[in-house]
């Protein structure tokens, strides 16, 4: 900010950049006749040239859009100054800045090839890479070897309770019917399965003639 004195009094400037401002306008609310060759369209380009003579047009005419570019910031300025919210063949325009997409690079980069291989179908992998092997599982034996030994209602404490930490303690289940020797296999499979019960169906009640009038 730069200060200069006149006539005793201080008077402000500030340095403005326009590089960083939008150079293009959004057209909004325009008459559907815009977007068709006609005097209308002339019509419309010429309020934006008088302002920049190298003014372009992109028509939307999905979105009922117009997207006015301009050769830099100012003009650009100056026309949604002037025109924003004014008449055009019987609508009020509406004009808008465009937001200004920066994606650093001009072109669109490939993605790193980290990974690649991965996406079906699959490629070569890179040189060097080798499939990762599962690691081995952890059997406690001496875990397996005392539950092994224990009888129906033993129990068994894997970790002792510490004043900080709770106690680990294995239950074995007992015998639903009572008998402490649980029997083999060999025994069940010799005795006979029980049978399933039978599905009885819905009886249907008698068919009854008489009662066709009834309503």
């Amino acid at each position: 900010m730069q200060r200069s004195k006149k006539g005793g009094a201080e008077e402000a400037t500030v340095d403005v950049k326009f590089t960083d401002l939008p150079n293009a306008l959004i057209a909004c609310r325009v008459p559907e006749d815009l977007f068709g060759e006609g005097i209308l369209k002339g019509s419309f380009e010429a309020l934006f040239r008088s302002f920049d003579p190298e003014v372009q047009f992109q028509y939307f005419r999905s979105f009922r859009r117009v997207r006015i570019s301009f050769s830099d910031a100012l003009a650009a300025a100056e026309a949604r100054l002037r025109l924003h919210k004014t008449d055009f063949s019987g609508k009020e325009m509406r004009l808008y800045f465009a937001q200004s997409v920066h994606i650093g690079s001009p072109r669109l980069e490939p993605p790193k090839p980290d990974k690649q291989f991965l996406i079906s179908p699959p490629a070569s992998p890179p040189v060097g890479w080798e499939q990762s092997q599962d690691a081995m599982p952890v059997v406690n034996y001496d875990l397996l070897c005392a539950i092994s030994k224990l009888g129906p209602g033993d129990k068994y404490e894997l970790h002792t309770a510490t004043p900080t930490t709770p106690s680990v303690v294995v239950h074995v289940c007992e015998d639903e019917r009572g008998d402490s020797s649980a029997p083999d296999d060999s025994d069940q499979d010799d005795k006979p399965r029980p049978q399933r019960p039978k599905i009885i169906q819905t009886r249907r009640p008698d068919y009854s003639p008489e009662g066709e009038g009834r309503m």
